[in-house]
């Protein structure tokens, strides 16, 4: 087994996206490149306590591979969480970050054969910005995507307007929003598909008509993806292999 290897980097970019969410930008300092694949993650040591299950916290790289060393983070502020009161109170642009990585599998197969279904909710939709943009960016071969996202109210929709931009640009790219607590929700000429309620309206009507030529990726919260596993599976008739999921906790 090969030792873990830890990365130094520094903290070059902070950016609110909503009122509880930021975006942070790592710059790895060295000259070997730090290669991932679309969807993986990897683990912060933070200073916020003695042990390790005190400091160590996972974060899915939120933008594509590019070899440039750069990676991009969007994480939620949790109330009470003494990672993301550290992150959000205390960390600055120049600081420092150490981390291990990439880990984790949930990433697409290197020949996509089915169209794609993401269904996330909050900060569950970064490893799948990932996957897209490098699906777009590379020119790589793939069927109809549709992102399926979901947060409670409209100023809690993260990467808006990339998502709309990829939906001129990237042929066969759907994007849905649902906002479970927004209490008038119109469409008003937005591109994309704006409703009240959870995701899983979305998918449970769209895909109804049981398809083995899809396959859905699920990320998010226990709750949502527990729940569109057994929707999927044993109530609308999907096989296993065909749903792929990554919890959040």
């Amino acid at each position: 087994m090969m030792p873990t290897k830890w990365y130094d980097s520094k903290v070059i970019r902070i950016e609110d996206e909503t009122p509880t969410t930021k975006r942070f930008w790592l710059k790895i300092e060295g000259e070997e490149i730090f290669d991932f694949k679309a969807g993986q993650f990897i683990t912060m040591d933070l200073p916020i306590g003695d042990k390790r299950r005190d400091r160590w916290r996972s974060y899915s790289i939120a933008n594509p591979p590019d070899r440039s060393n750069v990676l991009e983070f969007c994480i939620v502020h949790l109330n009470g969480g003494t990672a993301t009161e550290y992150l959000f109170s205390e960390l600055s642009i120049g600081g420092n970050i150490r981390f291990k990585g990439p880990d984790g599998g949930f990433v697409l197969p290197e020949t996509i054969k089915n169209d794609l279904v993401f269904v996330c909710t909050g900060t569950g939709v970064a490893p799948f910005r990932s996957m897209i943009l490098d699906l777009h960016q590379q020119g790589k071969p793939h069927q109809n995507i549709h992102l399926i996202f979901g947060t409670r109210h409209q100023d809690g929709i993260l990467y808006q307007k990339d998502f709309v931009e990829l939906m001129e640009k990237m042929p066969g790219f759907k994007y849905s929003v649902a906002l479970s607590r927004e209490d008038n929700v119109k469409q008003n000429g937005h591109a994309f598909s704006l409703s009240k309620g959870y995701v899983h309206a979305i998918y449970a009507d769209l895909y109804k008509e049981t398809r083995p030529d899809v396959d859905f990726y699920l990320c998010g919260w226990t709750q949502m993806v527990d729940e569109a596993v057994v929707n999927l599976i044993a109530k609308m008739g999907y096989d296993r292999n065909q749903v792929k999921y990554e919890l959040y906790g």
